[in-house]
Formats: C-alpha cells, sequence, structure tokens
C-alpha cells in the first residue's frame, strides 16, 4: 500500500466505516489541536492507557479527541489482556477504544497482536512441557484471526509483530521463536493479511537506528518479500532520551531513509523522550529500595526545572523537524501516551520514579514542548 493509498484509506477508516452520525459528530468537534496543525504532513496519533479506556481518567478523552487523529491502544489489545486463556475472550476495552476512534473519526492501529511479552505462559506449555509447533501455530492462527476479523472494518493498521529482534544476536530469543523458529514472523504476517486483505501490516521495534539491527530487520523483511510475504511499513518506536546523542538525528534519518528504500513506509509508533539518568541497571526495582541513589536516579521528583523543560521541547522540536523533512515517507507519528501522569517510563525500569517524557504534564496541562511543536507546525 503506497503513501497514497494509506493516507486515502486512513481518512475512511474514521469517517465512512463509521457511519453518517460519527462524521457530523466529528465536524462538530472544534479542531484546535496539533492533529489539525499537522494535518498536511502526517497523521498524529497518542496511545490510549487502559486508565483512560476503563474510564477511570475521563478528562484525557476529549484532550485526546482535540489534539491527536489517530489512536493506538496502550496495553488493551496484547494477547494477555484480550486473550488471558484458551477460551477466555475479554473485548469490553478494545470494543471502548474502537467505538471513541469511531465518534472522534481517527485511524486506529492494532497494538500487538505477537509479542513476547503479555502473552500468557499457557501459550507455550502443554500438559507441562513446550508446546508442539503444529498446536502453537494452532494457536498463533486462532488468535490473529479472531482478533483482525473482529475489528477489521475499523482498524487499519496493524503492529503485527513487535521486537522480534535482538540488537546483538539478530533474532530475540522467545517461546516463539523456541517452537516456531523464524518462520513465526512470517506466519503471522500472512494469517492476518489473510484475516483482512486491507489492513496495513507493520513490523515494530525499537533501537532500529542500531546498525546490526537495522540491517538485520532489513534482511528479514527482503526474505519475507521473497517468500511473497508483503510487509507495508515499519514502526519506529523511538524512545529517545533527551541526550541528542540517543539517538542522534543523524542516525534517525539514516534509517527512515533506508526503511523506505526497501519500499516500506515509516512509522513512527510510541515516540517519547526520556528526561532522567539511564537506570537499566536497577532494572524493575522500586526507587525507595534505592535510597542512596534516588536523587541521582530521580532528579525531578518535585517538578522539571524550567532548564530541562527547555531542553525538552528543543529536542522534541528537532524530532518532528525530521519528520516534516520526510514527510513522503512518514504517513504517521504517534506519541506513546499523552500525559506525564500515564506514562510507562514512571514504572520502568524502575519503579515509582517521576518522568516527564510528553507533551502534556501530569495535569494534562500542555507543557514549552507542546507549544514549540505547535509553532513549528504553524510556521512550516
Amino acid at each position: 500500500m503506497d503513501r497514497r493509498k494509506f493516507i486515502y484509506r486512513s481518512a475512511l477508516a474514521g469517517a465512512l466505516l463509521s457511519g453518517t452520525a460519527t462524521e457530523l459528530r466529528a465536524k462538530a468537534i472544534k479542531k484546535t489541536g496539533l492533529a489539525e496543525v499537522y494535518k498536511d504532513s502526517f497523521k498524529l496519533g497518542t496511545a490510549m492507557s487502559t486508565k483512560t479506556l476503563s474510564g477511570k481518567n475521563p478528562s484525557m478523552l476529549p484532550l485526546i479527541a482535540r489534539e491527536f487523529n489517530a489512536i493506538t491502544a496502550e496495553n488493551a489489545m496484547k494477547w494477555s489482556a484480550i486473550h488471558p486463556s484458551h477460551d477466555r475472550w475479554i473485548w469490553s476495552l478494545c470494543d471502548q477504544f474502537v467505538r471513541f476512534g469511531r465518534e472522534n473519526a481517527m485511524l486506529m492501529i492494532g497494538h500487538t497482536l505477537v509479542w513476547h511479552k503479555q502473552t500468557p505462559s499457557s501459550v507455550f506449555i502443554d500438559n507441562g512441557k513446550l508446546i508442539s509447533h503444529k498446536k502453537l501455530l494452532k494457536l498463533l492462527e486462532n488468535h490473529i484471526s479472531k482478533v483482525v476479523d473482529r475489528y477489521k472494518n475499523y482498524v487499519a493498521v496493524w503492529d503485527v509483530v513487535n521486537e522480534a529482534f535482538d540488537e546483538e544476536i539478530g533474532w530475540r530469543k522467545s517461546s516463539w521463536y523456541d517452537v516456531l523458529g523464524p518462520s513465526f514472523l512470517s506466519q503471522s504476517f500472512e494469517i492476518a493479511r489473510e484475516a483482512d486483505p486491507t489492513a496495513h501490516l507493520i513490523y515494530n521495534d525499537f533501537k532500529l537506528e542500531n546498525k546490526k539491527k537495522q540491517r538485520f530487520a532489513i534482511q528479514q523483511i527482503r526474505t519475507l518479500k521473497k517468500k511473497g510475504v508483503r510487509v507495508d511499513g515499519i514502526g519506529l518506536q523511538c524512545h529517545v532520551e533527551l541526550n541528542p546523542n540517543k539517538p542522534t538525528i543523524e542516525q534517525l534519518e539514516e534509517t527512515i531513509i533506508n526503511f523506505h528504500k526497501e519500499g516500506l513506509q515509516v512509522h513512527v509508533t510510541e515516540l517519547d523522550v526520556d528526561v532522567l539518568p539511564n537506570a537499566w541497571g536497577y532494572r524493575d526495582q522500586h526507587i525507595n529500595d534505592l535510597p542512596e541513589r534516588a536523587g541521582k536516579l530521580n532528579p525531578y521528583k518535585d517538578g522539571l526545572p524550567e532548564r530541562v523543560s527547555t531542553l525538552l521541547a528543543s529536542r522534541y522540536e528537532e524530532l518532528f523537524r525530521l519528520f516534516i523533512k520526510h514527510q513522503d515517507k512518514i504517513p504517521r507519528v504517534s506519541l506513546w501516551g499523552t500525559s506525564d501522569d500515564e506514562t510507562w517510563r514512571n514504572y520502568r525500569p524502575v519503579v515509582g520514579r517521576t518522568n516527564y517524557p510528553l507533551l502534556f504534564d501530569s495535569r494534562q496541562q500542555p507543557k514549552k514542548a507542546y507549544f514549540a511543536l505547535h509553532k513549528l507546525g504553524t510556521d512550516s
């Protein structure tokens, strides 16, 4: 699916498929947010949390409706949430996600069909042993087919496989790989394509600017193409740091160009900017259990200093300048959340820290970074 067709379907996904009432409602909303500013460049999206979808953060809904025209379910569509056991399906949050998207004429992204995390361990175990290739493939077919078929009239884009590659060793070691081998990648895309032939199917991953990982990803996508398995887009998660060297704009630009040369639309899928010191060496620990390092690892628990707020705005601005420059290759830019109170970075890698990676603060008020992007989009 080329860029023009993708954008065309994106526009239709929310409006035509959702009916006249939705079209009227969408038109009635006064468009003053960022999505309107960037409408001629790319779709602008956000991730919707389980908290928001379950009605526990109602003020978030009008904010998302005003500022964005694309949405991704942060966790509600992951296997463990939607299909916690073989014979049990929980559709309520996903249905609410689709309902909200239809009501606001939004492009909806299904995230994610296959991942090594947030998948019940029972998927891979049969009578106390590792499941057979045949049985796991059947479970994979059932899960993907059922989810995609349920939402195929509404969800236009799917993150089919998430994070299957490793920066150092090529294939990430996972239960999917252990049982099905490399073929689980092609099989996942084939099943999704059969369930919805018109869907825009994506491979999604982080740190694809890493040379070794990027080369491996391109190699695997070429292999799929040779088999006749079509991948429409690549998802660059873009969980970046405030440090302009992690990654550099030049590294990101080269990544965008290289994947586009492979015939892929380049989606920015999970953008946020980490303002805190690297703490992956203390992964899964609570900040309260690290009293000697709390000051260094969690320096802004009482608020973000103006100096850092300015740096955050500058980092976002340089990223969006890049995206605008390559808007012919990028149909969508999605942030991984709307406001700082709901960001995953408050509990990863260390639980209990206070991070500020998004465009709205914990009170859902626009930050300096928001205004920088609004001005940039208006002036572009």
